[in-house]
């Protein structure tokens, strides 16, 4: 039996990988076997006809920041005459449009912006709060918390237990982008370190705050420091058990100042497939559809994933870096079931809504 072969058949049985183990899979295990074996662990700890899917909306409050990613064509320097930020009543009205329509997840993220005080998003999650009570409000990267925290000179276990007493549940894996220290100093140096973003993992996960994790790749990260980026996943899980889900999505270089090229459908599904493999401690993998599109997304089911990910009603970013990728309720339920599967509602916490689908079978 090859290496290949032996990796494949322990990972299936749920032994652990190393990260020399993990790479060697990573690249040189044939796709489809590599696919075959991930979507047989999947089967074990997912055994039903489900998959799932959340009905959500991000909506981008401001794109002031004075981070100045490369691989993002979303931010607007201080000053620019393309800056904006929402004031709360904007803000609710997005809501309001995202709850009519079944939403209940509201993710509000945007630039890190230096003007905006914590009572800024205080007041605005007591607003959200009150109006919608039935949404659960999963917001704010790992450098926006960082970017309060400076701001007001508190630590990030302040600012987090201050914005959870006012609304905040949980929080997004955003951010993360390759946790690695020389991919970061190349494609977003300003903005927090590796460590730092585990630091606030960390943080919210002890006070009681569910995560989810991330991982761009794509830009310039080798293969090997995809693997590192797993591995420090799953060694912070082990530690607090606290993320949810694992969300890998690709760069979209189209119309970013870093520029490169968008990774390949089949770069996708392998990192559906390792991710599946190496991250042993997690339990959902999500089909990140709104980079590689809705049928990639779709065959990432028969790769790893369990979760189709979300409705995303409204989403600049990753537009704006040139994705031109949209789904509603429908098309994830029908990109589910010509898949072989049932769609299900789930919440943002992977527990099933007693929610008609768009689509009865």
């Amino acid at each position: 039996m090859s290496d290949v072969a032996r990796l494949l058949e322990r990972s299936v049985a749920g032994k652990r990988l190393t990260p020399a183990e993990g790479l060697l899979l990573y690249r040189e295990a044939p796709l489809h076997e590599l696919g075959a074996a991930a979507h047989e662990r999947r089967t074990q700890l997912h055994p039903g006809r489900e998959v799932s899917y959340v009905i959500d909306t991000t909506i981008n409050y401001t794109n002031i920041c004075d981070v100045h990613c490369s691989f993002c064509a979303f931010f607007r320097p201080e000053g620019h005459a393309e800056g904006y930020t929402m004031s709360h009543d904007e803000v609710l009205q997005r809501v309001a449009f995202a709850a009519e329509r079944g939403a209940t997840q509201i993710m509000i993220q945007g630039g890190v912006n230096p003007q905006l005080p914590i009572s800024y998003y205080t007041q605005l999650f007591e607003k959200v709060t009150a109006a919608f009570p039935e949404v659960d409000i999963h917001s704010l990267s790992t450098s926006e918390i960082c970017g309060i925290a400076k701001r007001e000179q508190m630590s990030v276990e302040d600012v987090l237990s201050t914005l959870r007493a006012t609304g905040l549940k949980s929080l997004p894996g955003a951010g993360a982008e390759i946790l690695v220290e020389r991919v970061r100093k190349r494609i977003s140096a300003r903005k927090i370190d590796d460590d730092r973003w585990l630091e606030v993992m960390r943080t919210a996960q002890r006070l009681g705050m569910p995560t989810t994790a991330t991982m761009m790749f794509g830009s310039v990260e080798t293969d090997t420091e995809r693997i590192t980026h797993l591995d420090v996943l799953r060694e912070l899980q082990d530690e607090m058990h606290g993320f949810s889900a694992f969300i890998p999505w690709y760069y979209v270089p189209h119309k970013t100042p870093l520029r490169g090229r968008e990774a390949t459908g089949i770069e996708y599904l392998r990192v559906i497939a390792i991710s599946r493999l190496y991250l042993d401690n997690f339990a959902h993998i999500q089909a990140s559809w709104l980079t590689p599109g809705l049928k990639l997304g779709q065959l990432a089911l028969l790769f790893g994933a369990d979760d189709m990910g979300g409705t995303i009603l409204e989403e600049r970013v990753v537009t704006l870096a040139g994705s031109t990728n949209v789904a509603s309720r429908k098309d994830l339920e029908r990109a589910i079931r010509q898949a072989g599967y049932v769609p299900a509602v789930r919440d943002t916490y992977f527990n099933r809504r007693d929610y008609p689908l768009a689509t009865p079978a």
